[in-house]
């Protein structure tokens, strides 16, 4: 081999590479009842894709488990589990990766029976398609209307109505035509917008990936073709931008950046941003990638964006367009697919995690749950687990976020335990309620509920009131209200610009609110200390009377430790003396 014949195969080998990178990716889930052949459906896309490695096809081949009266049982290709090896289901959420000339694809091959319903909407969030099987003996059962049901609520907006076993029902036109009008229908009621029906036999492999001559009567594409061929719906770059902060980035004292992926919009350098919660506004300086800088990022591009000024932002911070915010509110409602065991309760306490965001949340109304059956909302107190269902929550400080149907990212969120720390729940963000203000709460109390204790203040914010006394140093103030603020108290400033009896008023004022107050005084008087011990009786906290160390950041370390204890614990019945 000559030299330059070595160069031309490096060179073409290179232009494999970039073609490949280069292609469209498309994310598709699978869906449907029990045993209606989702495994073996793609198992034989497959295989007759021909993207199966020899050793698998060869593993398959000789498992002891195949069922198949054939040579191969196809669905042993996606089912890995034991479990599911053994008993013939799927159980977890099995992903497969496949390529084609035109395509890359990333399959989630979902679990049929109603048992795990959280893991096919787990598997369905991230999916740009969903794949609908249909028994053709069977037709559409619970579990098809269940799975259109939250393929629509997790905004798919293209579903493929797969008839499967159309060798059972002797390849009849009249059959499909039968099934595919009521999916159509159904579709219509759920708001699908974009549905195409295949007529397919897995097992024998009609319509999977080539045409089946078994029905000349149909003449539309495989499922293959229609994978290759469907557009895929991303997010509209006309949106404001979405830059949710998950890392700072600080190598150096010469670099600043924050680190993200880029959840929707469009940014550039030199663009103007607002920073959330601060309020700051800046411009970009640059972009940086691992590659290089870029001149624009737009969604799902992760990337370091370096701005103009030194404003304070961290971790679950977001970056917006000026002119097109999202949502600030600490109330909203969400449609919520509950994941667990211990059921979802009204007045129960929960962290939420939307994008790089933690905060703490409570539930204060179950509307409805949702009848899968018949799609009818029910009453109900608990959300139990495979329930969906409508669900206002309320957080102890704002979140940024907007409708689930505008941006499935800033649209959803997780909920968590906060004892364990498991994950209980997903949610798709419906409404912001910050304009109701809880008028129709209270007007359905009676006047004996609608009276608003310090305690029911105290609850609302997660943690008792106190007064933090700062003298000595300047700086310290601002950093202890971020630090606050970051960890879920609802905290402000008071400095002593006014007399020390309107300070003591305000203070007192704020305490009363449930509010952490940091006074900012720096010759306090020992009348002014002890009022605002007498207001604040044992959350009284006078930073010179502490052993606290002499840097900043130390000693705000301490503070947080401090502040732990004003956490109200579980089922705290005692109001708090306020003066």
């Amino acid at each position: 081999m000559t030299p330059a014949t070595k160069i031309d195969m490096r060179d073409e080998f290179a232009l494999f590479l970039e073609q490949n990178l280069n292609k469209e990716l498309l994310r598709f889930t699978t869906a449907g009842s029990v045993d209606d052949g989702k495994s073996t459906l793609i198992g034989r896309l497959l295989h007759d894709s021909k993207t199966v490695y020899e050793d698998q096809l060869a593993s398959v081949k000789k498992s002891r488990i195949n069922r198949s009266s054939g040579p191969i049982d196809f669905s042993l290709i996606t089912d890995g589990l034991r479990a599911e090896r053994e008993q013939g289901i799927t159980i977890d959420v099995g992903y497969r990766y496949f390529a084609t000339a035109r395509r890359k694809f990333i399959i989630a091959d979902t679990p049929g029976h109603e048992q795990y319903t959280r893991n096919m909407a787990t598997g369905a969030s991230t999916a740009d398609l969903a794949v609908i099987l249909i028994d053709g003996e069977k037709g559409l059962l619970s579990q098809t209307l269940r799975h259109a049901y939250i393929a629509s609520l997790l905004g798919i907006r293209s579903v493929v109505a797969t008839i499967n076993k159309m060798d059972l029902v002797e390849y009849r036109e009249e059959r499909f035509l039968e099934l595919k009008q009521e999916f159509l229908a159904l579709a219509e009621r759920l708001g699908i917008a974009e549905v195409t029906c295949i007529p397919v036999s897995a097992l024998a492999g009609d319509n999977v990936v080539k045409p089946s001559e078994r029905m000349p009567w149909y003449d539309g594409p495989t499922l293959l073709e229609h994978l290759e061929i469907v557009p895929i719906s991303r997010p509209s770059l006309s949106q404001g931008l979405r830059f949710p902060v998950q890392y700072v980035i600080r190598p150096d004292a010469n670099f600043r950046g924050f680190a993200g992926q880029v959840a929707g919009g469009i940014i550039r350098t030199g663009d103007s941003v607002l920073a959330l919660p601060s309020g700051q506004q800046t411009r970009v300086e640059s972009i940086v990638t691992y590659d290089g800088p870029l001149s624009e990022a737009f969604p799902p591009m992760s990337v370091t964006l370096r701005l103009e000024h030194e404003i304070d932002l961290s971790r679950g911070d977001m970056l917006v367009s000026p002119g097109n915010p999202p949502q600030l509110s600490r109330r909203f409602r969400a449609m919520v697919v509950w994941m667990n065991a211990q059921a979802l309760e009204g007045g129960r306490n929960y962290l939420i995690k939307q994008t790089a965001r933690q905060v703490r949340s409570r539930v204060t109304r179950i509307h409805h749950r949702v009848n899968i059956n018949t799609l009818e909302r029910e009453p109900a107190a608990l959300v139990e687990m495979n329930d969906i269902a409508a669900v206002e929550f309320e957080t102890s400080s704002p979140l940024f976020f907007d409708a689930y149907r505008e941006n499935r990212i800033t649209g959803s969120f997780v909920v968590i335990d906060p004892l364990t720390n498991a994950t209980l729940g997903a949610g798709m963000i419906q409404e912001d309620l910050s304009h109701r203000g809880g008028v129709e709460t209270v007007r359905e109390m009676s006047s004996a509920e609608a009276a608003i204790t310090p305690l029911k203040r105290y609850q609302r914010h997660g943690h008792y009131p106190a007064i933090f006394l700062v003298s000595a140093r300047a700086t310290l103030a601002g950093q202890l209200e971020r630090a606050l603020f970051g960890a879920g108290f609802e905290v402000t400033i008071v400095e002593s610009k006014v007399p020390s009896l309107s300070a003591r008023t305000v203070c007192t004022a704020l305490l009363a609110a449930g509010f952490v107050v940091i006074y900012q005084n720096p010759a306090p008087t020992m009348g002014e200390r002890v009022e605002l011990r007498s207001a604040a009786d044992d959350h009284f906290f006078d930073l010179d009377e502490l052993d606290l160390p002499t840097e900043d950041a130390e000693t705000v370390a301490r503070v947080l430790v401090l502040a732990a204890s004003l956490r109200i614990p579980e089922g705290a019945g005692n109001d708090r003396k306020v003066v």
